[in-house]
């Protein structure tokens, strides 16, 4: 996925030079606009890559040809929107160039066997009219807000119990979500090659196993949507507290998440743990502004609640009520519980950590893990102090996750041991990759390091 600049997204498929522009559906040519600046066309390229995917894989039938014929068109528009100008549709522009360079493809292969024969006929019968820029558009947007919903549908592919369950996620944040293999190997703790090797796996899976393209059907739902929710909440996470790269939020990945958590809650309207993430998602974005205010990351107990988003609190706490209702606890449920607590008090210091720790005991039952752990701990250091919950910490194993030293430093801050502090937050800043997170911990490093200096001084 393309960050900065265009110039970075992959050349198509095989390197073949492209001379000119593909006709305009109909064989009008497209009005061109202002010239489009790389920046242009990587906006286009963030916004649209997935859905691209998704639509060329209904009509394809094959995610590596509609990925590859997704970039084939986005390498064209690098090379000639800077000239001619953003046309008036550039999805349908990016849609209707890779259908049309995918038709072509296969009706050159359609001779090396009845395979690609096959495929190139499908296609046509998927396309038996060819639309304006306009029709196109119009099409693929209809399709926004309901149940058929092609990145819906490629999400469900991509976690179909065939797959491993990290197999299931890793793609889906790779084609949906539009993250990086890097990003995705970062969420999963595991090395950037061994990442790569899943994906190619499973999408091959994918392949072999001739999984359908398709929302599951009736019983078949609940057994499929831990998965997927799993996506979300990753490719949320991601968005919300990026890993690497400049920005510490990046947005379109947190629209996306939360776009997609509200299509889950529209399809399955009883599903508790949908409501769940779906709240959680959003008191967590309804935090947003007054946690990054441009002078680096801003921690809860700091910040100016008069900047929360007052909307997507009383909507994330509705959820939480319709949630409780139910009385079907959950993960993702106990997780928005604890920011709908924190929500609720008008400022840090009435924070309400007796029923946040308890939340956090029935999390640890529901799903016990070193991370949750972690988080329960700076719970329990509120209540009863950095003591104990550091001796908690220490027993995690939690050594290649950044945020684990990160509190162990703060504990030691706050019991005066400022040359383990600042040992600490030196081992997370080896392990930040994100550039305001270093800067924040940059900063701790130094007062620690004072610290440290004047009780050697002592």
């Amino acid at each position: 996925m393309v960050r900065n600049t265009a110039s970075a997204i992959p050349p198509a498929p095989g390197g073949r030079p492209q001379s000119a522009l593909p006709p305009a559906p109909g064989g009008a040519p497209e009005p061109a606009g202002a010239p489009a600046a790389e920046a242009d066309v990587a906006r286009v390229f963030r916004d649209e890559y997935a859905r691209a995917v998704a639509v060329l894989t209904r009509l394809l039938g094959d995610i590596d040809a509609a990925e590859d014929a997704v970039q084939e068109a986005f390498t064209l528009a690098v090379r000639h929107w800077p000239s001619t100008g953003l046309p008036p549709s550039p999805a349908g522009w990016i849609i209707t160039t890779a259908r049309n360079r995918a038709t072509d493809r296969l009706r050159r292969e359609a001779g090396r066997g009845d395979k690609h024969l096959k495929a190139a006929q499908l296609l046509a019968s998927r396309s038996p009219a060819v639309p304006t820029p306009e029709e196109l558009v119009i099409t693929e947007l209809a399709r926004e807000g309901t149940v058929d919903d092609d990145r819906l549908r490629l999400m469900f592919t991509c976690c179909h119990p065939a797959l491993a369950a990290n197999a299931q996620v890793a793609l889906t944040l790779r084609l949906l979500g539009g993250l990086t293999t890097a990003e995705i190997a970062h969420a999963f703790l595991v090395p950037e090659t061994t990442m790569a090797q899943r994906l190619v796996r499973a999408k091959a899976k994918i392949r072999e196993a001739r999984i359908p393209y398709r929302v599951p059907r009736g019983a078949e739902l609940p057994a499929r949507l831990q998965p997927v929710l799993a996506v979300v909440y990753l490719i949320f996470n991601e968005g919300y507290s990026a890993s690497s790269g400049g920005p510490r939020i990046r947005e379109d990945l947190c629209r996306e998440a939360i776009r997609l958590g509200r299509l889950l809650a529209t399809l399955m309207p009883d599903e508790v743990e949908v409501k769940g993430l779906l709240a959680l998602m959003l008191l967590t974005e309804s935090r947003r502004a007054a946690r990054d205010t441009g002078g680096g990351p801003v921690l809860l107990a700091d910040q100016d609640r008069g900047l929360w988003d007052s909307a997507l609190v009383a909507e994330g706490q509705e959820l939480v009520r319709q949630c409780l209702r139910r009385n079907q606890p959950g993960p993702y449920q106990l997780q928005a519980a604890i920011a709908a607590v924190h929500s609720d008090a008008p400022d840090a210091a009435a924070t309400d950590w007796h029923q946040i720790l308890r939340l956090y005991d029935q999390l640890l039952e529901l799903a016990p893990g070193p991370v949750v752990a972690l988080n329960r701990a700076v719970a329990l250091a509120e209540l009863k102090g950095p003591e104990p919950a550091l001796r908690l910490v220490d027993a995690l194993g939690l050594e290649s996750y950044y945020p684990f030293h990160a509190v162990r430093a703060a504990f030691l801050a706050r019991l005066g041991r400022s040359s383990e502090a600042a040992a600490a937050y030196s081992a997370a800043l080896q392990l930040a990759g994100n550039a305001a997170d270093r800067g924040f911990l940059e900063t701790r490093l130094r007062a620690a390091q004072l610290g440290a200096a004047g009780q050697d001084l002592d």
